[in-house]
């Protein structure tokens, strides 16, 4: 059964006549995303510090937000989640993603390095992945600066953001000189064919459509072979293993649930540890929604729970 919080929701785009992103210039896109977060979003919480900051990118500074917990001493050294967020690789960006962050921060205790990589169409494939990979090693290079254990990095991100952060571990393990510590993916994008059931099962009627789904993919992707390259669609890179753990959270009524599922199975297989968890009532982009969606809450304190786990860092409350 859908939730029916989350059907409310969906009602409440109707009632307000909202077009479908698929229907909107990018810019307009953008504009109606980031509004929707006073409907949606819970206030932002309080966290001890944020910075804005830049990182050295291939095509100029990419930006960053620097976050603390609450709680934590001004020379404590913590772990570090570097956090990708979610809009297709077309809209989004550190404000849309600004609550998300300071939750999983002081719910986690470790600091947050929000990366606002470039986008598309402006930006094509592989614009974003060049500048998740030059932003996550400047977090690196720069850990004693920022108060940051470089041996308790994590990567992290949701949907489009999700792809950016498994492609993250995977170049960083076949590169060699930047370990990655933990992966939080958040119903990820994980292979550009759309062949999974759930993209035929849940493609009309839940947010994220077959349509934007398309909108999203063809803003990003300029070329059908890149479909194919794994820095695109994770799932299909030959060797998965010796990956980082993982926490692969899917939704029951997201097109992209069976690629999430998929992904979580391939790193079991390929030897890694790897944690899937369906929230099975839940569309896509849920947990950006804890204003109006009780399990967004959940699904956040599950994220911040295993982030403490994993990198051994203590919640700011």
């Amino acid at each position: 059964m859908l939730h029916p919080q989350a059907q409310a929701f969906i009602d409440l785009l109707v009632e307000r006549k909202v077009p479908p992103t698929h229907t909107l210039t990018p810019e307009d896109a953008r504009k109606f995303y980031r509004e929707r977060r006073a409907v949606t979003q819970p206030e932002p919480s309080q966290v001890a510090e944020v910075r804005e900051l830049s990182a050295p990118g291939p095509q100029g500074a990419i930006p960053l937000r620097y976050y603390r917990p609450l709680g934590s001493e001004a020379g404590a050294v913590l772990p570090v989640l570097v956090y990708y967020h979610g809009g297709g690789w077309t809209i989004g960006d550190l404000d849309t993603h600004d609550t998300l962050c300071r939750e999983l921060c002081n719910l986690s205790g470790c600091a947050m390095v929000a990366v606002d990589y470039r986008m598309g169409p402006e930006h094509r494939f592989p614009a974003a992945v060049d500048d998740a990979l030059a932003a996550t090693y400047w977090v690196r290079e720069q850990a004693a600066t920022l108060g940051v254990d470089a041996s308790r990095l994590a990567v992290g991100g949701d949907s489009a953001g999700g792809n950016l952060a498994a492609v993250v571990a995977i170049a960083a393990r076949d590169a060699g000189d930047l370990p990655i510590a933990f992966q939080l993916l958040i119903y990820p994008a994980t292979d550009m064919r759309r062949v999974h059931p759930s993209h035929t099962s849940n493609g009309q009627g839940y947010v994220l459509t077959s349509d934007t789904i398309r909108y999203f993919h063809d803003h990003y992707i300029d070329d059908p072979r890149h479909d194919l390259d794994w820095r695109a669609s994770p799932l299909l890179h030959p060797d998965l293993s010796r990956l980082p753990p993982a926490l692969v959270l899917t939704a029951g009524y997201d097109p992209l649930r069976d690629e999430g599922l998929d992904y979580a199975r391939a790193l079991t297989a390929a030897g890694n540890r790897a944690v899937q968890v369906c929230f099975e009532r839940q569309i896509h982009g849920f947990i950006t929604m804890g204003r109006l969606i009780d399990e967004a809450n959940a699904a956040v304190s599950m994220c911040a729970a295993e982030l403490r786990r994993a990198l051994g860092s203590r919640p700011a409350y």
